[in-house]
């Protein structure tokens, strides 16, 4: 029998660190022991979640660095970009395991991060040392990782929609397009004013055009999957909604390739995966609200034989399989637990 481990999660009071919480309160393997968020430090964790109160008590918020010294066996890194890789040494030290939610060791490229990012990696030595979360893709890399870089959320729904199509040839690896719409609440706690419910409210916009952080991501893991150099051009957009990513992809399609190859293609790289569910396009195509609270992925795709490009998309939730859940599954592999311990959720009904 697996003896339990103690958990200690950074950045508790975000909204990844509130689902980090929330599915490690029924892990059968994973036991909190402290939850740190700064600005939250000598409040209960009830002050800020009440419905958490049943599963950690009087728990309370300690502080980064007082979590720190406390140390764990796995730790959680739900911290602002930049700040996870200032920390980093630390939370190495720490714990026997690190699960990283930011941005700061996704790129294995140190000279796109200042690019992407407006400023020198502060550790660019580590840059590629930290397995690529998304077990889809690199399951086999994440078994007994020391330490795990988790996918953006944007990146994880483009990923499970394009990259078995690219590593098999059926689409142009130029040309690509990654439409992705997003709850609000993949834009964080901070106070935005775009972000506020009158202003986001009734109201669906792009933004960072042709700059969201996530694109070297997406092209990075593309590019590796087809092992050539991948160009996407990368649209983001806030829905009023608080939770739910669909991205949804456009590709040239082969000459050869149609609706059969892409199903196919899809029954091949996802065959036996326990998180991702192939739709047939006549049937139905993802939907945010399929997947809501879950760790789940619904992904589809058809060939438009019109215009010789095809239609890929996938749903998930920003804050699980985006997030929360993903790096839940990517302790699972790391630890060697049942990928699935802590995920079996299901949907709300309505």
């Amino acid at each position: 029998m697996t003896s339990s481990r103690n958990v200690g999660v950074l950045g508790a009071s975000g909204y990844a660190g509130a689902e980090l919480l929330r599915l490690l309160a029924r892990h059968p393997d994973l036991d909190v022991a402290w939850a740190a968020g700064d600005q939250a430090a000598g409040q209960p964790l009830v002050s800020r979640y009440p419905g958490l109160r049943a599963a950690y008590g009087e728990l309370g918020f300690c502080s980064v660095d007082e979590g720190l010294e406390k140390g764990a066996d796995v730790l959680f890194c739900a911290l602002p970009h930049g700040r996870a890789a200032e920390i980093a040494p630390r939370a190495l030290a720490a714990a026997g395991l690190v699960v990283d939610l930011s941005a700061d060791f996704r790129l294995r490229d140190p000279g796109a991060y200042p690019v992407w990012y407006g400023a020198e990696h502060p550790c660019p030595d580590q840059l590629g040392a930290w397995p690529y979360g998304l077990p889809e893709l690199h399951r086999e890399e994440l078994r007994g990782a020391a330490r795990v870089a988790v996918p953006g959320c944007y990146p994880t729904a483009a990923l499970l929609a394009l990259a078995p199509l690219v590593a098999a040839g059926l689409v142009a690896t130029d040309g690509i397009v990654v439409d992705a719409k997003s709850g609000l609440s993949g834009a964080g706690r901070s106070l935005v004013d775009a972000n506020l419910f009158v202003q986001a409210n009734e109201n669906v916009a792009p933004y960072k055009v042709g700059s969201h952080r996530h694109t070297p991501e997406i092209e990075q893991e593309l590019a590796l999957a087809a092992a050539a150099p991948v160009t996407v051009t990368f649209t983001p957009h806030l829905v009023p909604a608080t939770r739910g990513i669909l991205a949804t992809c456009y590709a040239t399609l082969a000459p050869s390739a149609g609706d059969e190859e892409l199903a196919a293609c899809y029954a091949a790289a996802y065959a036996g995966e326990p998180f991702v569910d192939l739709l047939e396009p006549s049937s139905g195509w993802p939907a945010t609200r399929a997947v809501a609270t879950t760790n789940r992925a619904q992904v589809a795709a058809a060939a438009d034989r019109r215009t010789g490009r095809v239609v890929a998309a996938a749903a998930i939730d920003n804050l699980v399989k985006g997030a929360a859940g993903q790096a839940v599954q990517c302790a699972n592999l790391a630890l060697g637990l049942p990928e699935t311990a802590g995920l079996d959720l299901v949907p709300p009904g309505l």
